[in-house]
């Protein structure tokens, strides 16, 4: 009997010891940290004070009145570049923009200036006379060295959210997209994390919280995120910048060409750059280029067509400015050229614009 007594006893122990634990484990919260979302919280600490909110607005006549004031055209995202106050973002968050402002994370807002713009490239640079310690500039990274599957992190203002990340990985490399001007930027990443409307401009970042790439735009039928979303390259972002603060545009080296359309190939049947005509005293001139001229009948005639520089083909427009974006002034370029279906080389000395 007293051997019953006390399995009944440790069995009610028992019960009641595992109700007490199931309750308290149900008042406790789950711990789900991981490494990842250490890292993630990490990044986002460390680099969200550099993200900036871009605002612009217009200028605009009334149609009735006829008298002009501004309107709000869009937003957008950025970062700071430098202690100087400079701001990276896309070149159409600000396209069109008579007064652009910045606000920084500590809600201060800033009236920027516009220092330089590369539409082909889809970069622009604004300054704003912020205090140096309210400016936390982002460490670029290389580009060169991801590979798919690498994590990255986007931070950016969508819809006017200020300073929302989102996470994935590097989809693909070496992606193609359409800019201004009939140009297409190259090497552009794709990723599957989130990028909507007003997260242009803002960085794409690694785990190590260094900048790989701007976010530029993103491919979808609705408007909105579908995880495909592209980004510049940090290697042609830390290229053209320099470039843009220093002289407020790209400068490219010339050949002393006017180039004829390039609907001019599909009339004709070529693939390359046609000359139209070349400049008095430039390298195109000074090597023996022709543009178009009359023929003995004196109708218009074909000139000469550009095919390569440097064992580089050339198809179009755009191959030829991505080939001269490579170069400069001073360079010796050997030019690959088609003359009356004959082909030919000459080698010159590229000019300053």
């Amino acid at each position: 009997m007293r051997l019953i007594r006390y399995f009944s006893r440790l069995l009610l122990t028992t019960v009641l010891t595992t109700l007490a634990f199931a309750a308290s484990a149900e008042s406790r919260p789950p711990q789900f940290a991981t490494d990842d979302e250490t890292n993630t919280m990490q990044v986002f600490n460390f680099a969200s004070p550099s993200v900036v909110y871009v605002t612009n607005e217009a200028l605009v006549r009334d149609r009735w009145s006829l008298r002009l004031h501004t309107v709000p055209k869009g937003a957008g995202s950025g970062f700071i570049w430098d202690e100087h106050g400079h701001v990276v973002t896309n070149f159409h968050v600000i396209e069109k923009a008579r007064k652009i402002t910045i606000t920084l994370q500590d809600r201060s807002e800033w009236p920027a200036q516009l220092v330089g713009s590369a539409p082909e490239k889809d970069l622009a640079v604004l300054k704003i006379n912020a205090p140096r310690e309210r400016l936390k500039p982002l460490v670029p990274g290389e580009s060169s060295s991801l590979s798919v599957g690498r994590k990255v992190l986007a931070i950016g203002n969508p819809f006017g959210l200020d300073t929302t990340l989102t996470t994935g990985v590097v989809s693909a490399l070496g992606r193609e997209i359409d800019a201004a001007g009939n140009r297409t930027i190259r090497n552009v990443i794709q990723t599957d994390a989130a990028i909507n409307p007003g997260n242009s401009g803002g960085p794409l970042l690694d785990s190590s919280g260094r900048l790989i790439g701007v976010n530029t735009a993103i491919y979808s039928p609705s408007g909105a995120s579908v995880g495909i979303g592209f980004a510049i390259p940090v290697d042609t972002v830390k290229k053209i910048v320099p470039e843009l603060i220093a002289h407020g545009r790209l400068v490219r080296p010339i050949l002393g060409i006017e180039s004829a359309p390039d609907q001019w190939a599909n009339r004709y049947d070529f693939e390359g750059v046609a000359v139209l005509r070349t400049a008095p005293g430039l390298p195109a001139e000074k090597a023996g280029l022709r543009g178009v001229y009359r023929g003995s009948r004196g109708g218009w005639q074909l000139g000469d067509v550009i095919v390569g520089i440097d064992g580089r083909p050339i198809s179009n427009y755009d191959d030829l400015m991505n080939v001269l974006e490579d170069r400069r002034p001073g360079d010796r370029v050997q030019v690959e050229y088609l003359r009356e279906g004959e082909a030919y080389q000459t080698s010159l000395v590229l000019a300053a614009p």
